[in-house]
């Protein structure tokens, strides 16, 4: 503490130093001129006590100016440079120590405009971080809740196995449920680290070229034995030679997500459609479902993270899959919407660029 106290003074007393050494400089330079061209004039003979007595005022009014000086640019700096900082470093200190709600207020001051334009861009930072931390404080708060119901059911039929007496049956019901419960956990994890990396662009587009048609047929196929299960009828409308140039890898993960909402809010002996059309520029697939059906409130937040219409989790799902689609299509540069009626059924619509052919 001592030392630092020690390297300021001795800071200052250099700056001042410094100044009086520049003052004394232009002064005595302006003095001897001035004396010199006054001698000429007036033909003026000047004794060594003259000199003395001159060269004593001259210090002197060089020692007041040099104070008047450094003291003016002391306020300047104090007013002008030194408070600004400390206001912005204090605003910083405060985002560092987590506070991001604190703000630089604009100095109205002439002569600011540099120190403005660094407090709006530290504004602008605490900010993003503030959205960032909500962005995180709201994803663990979820992740938390989604983990409880699965864990639960987990450590309950996990107990209930341990009693004495239950029937085979029973048992296999149980390990069944417990089976149903960390597929659940894995479903939610894996669709985590997918939307981490796309999320953090560490996954990169594949291009290839390929028939989209094909492709939508042999992902419906998959869940035959799902609208076979719910007795739902599928009606199809595939154009074909319809042919994209994208991920192949990605797009099928759209897909499966939109089946598999389809099938999983469509009732028994529903329908689900399937469409493939196309204009000049775009391929066009639309999915339709005769389920339950949303309200344009749910509809306008159904692709955020987590995001669930079905508060009451009547029916599985841990609200990621369509923040998948959205990221997806996102990077792949195309487009995605809904239309969706309560009650009546959902229609997801995407549209990706076609190849020319």
């Amino acid at each position: 503490m001592k030392n630092t106290a020690f390297r300021k003074a001795l800071r200052q007393f250099n700056s001042f130093l410094l100044f009086f050494v520049s003052v004394g400089f232009v002064v005595s330079c302006c003095m001897m001129l001035f004396l010199q061209v006054l001698s000429k004039q007036m033909g003026l003979v000047y004794t060594p006590e003259n000199i003395a007595d001159a060269a004593k005022i001259t210090f002197l009014n060089v020692i007041i100016i040099t104070v008047l000086f450094k003291t003016l640019d002391y306020i300047r700096r104090k007013i002008m440079v030194e408070r600004p900082v400390k206001m912005i470093t204090d605003t910083t200190e405060q985002i560092m120590k987590g506070d991001f709600s604190a703000r630089v207020k604009p100095m109205n001051a002439s002569g600011m405009e540099g120190f403005n334009k660094i407090g709006q861009a530290i504004n602008s930072m605490a900010q993003e971080l503030s959205g960032v931390e909500t962005l995180r404080a709201d994803f663990i708060a979820n992740v938390s809740h989604e983990m409880k119901t699965p864990l639960a059911v987990i450590q309950n039929y996990a107990t209930l196995l341990r009693s004495d007496g239950i029937t085979d049956e029973k048992r296999e019901e149980y390990a069944r449920l417990i089976a149903d419960a960390c597929r659940r956990l894995s479903d939610m994890m894996t669709n985590i680290l997918k939307l981490n990396r796309l999320e953090n662009q560490q996954i990169f587009p594949n291009t290839d070229t390929f028939e989209l048609g094909e492709q939508l047929c042999e992902c419906l196929l998959r869940y035959e034995s799902v609208w076979e299960e719910k007795n739902i009828t599928i009606q199809t409308d595939i154009a074909p030679d319809t042919f994209v140039r994208s991920d192949k890898e990605l797009l099928l993960l759209v897909w499966n997500n939109l089946f598999s909402n389809a099938f999983k809010f469509t009732d028994e002996d529903g329908t689900v459609t399937v469409r493939l059309t196309s204009d000049e520029k775009h391929a066009i697939v639309s999915v339709t479902d005769t389920g339950c059906g949303m309200t344009s409130e749910v509809g306008e937040h159904i692709f955020e993270k987590f995001y669930q219409g079905d508060t009451s989790h009547a029916t599985q799902g841990n609200g990621l899959g369509l923040a998948l689609v959205k990221r997806v299509i996102d990077i792949i540069q195309g487009e995605i919407c809904i239309d969706s009626a309560l009650g009546v059924g959902t229609t997801f619509t995407v549209r990706i660029g076609k190849v020319q052919r």
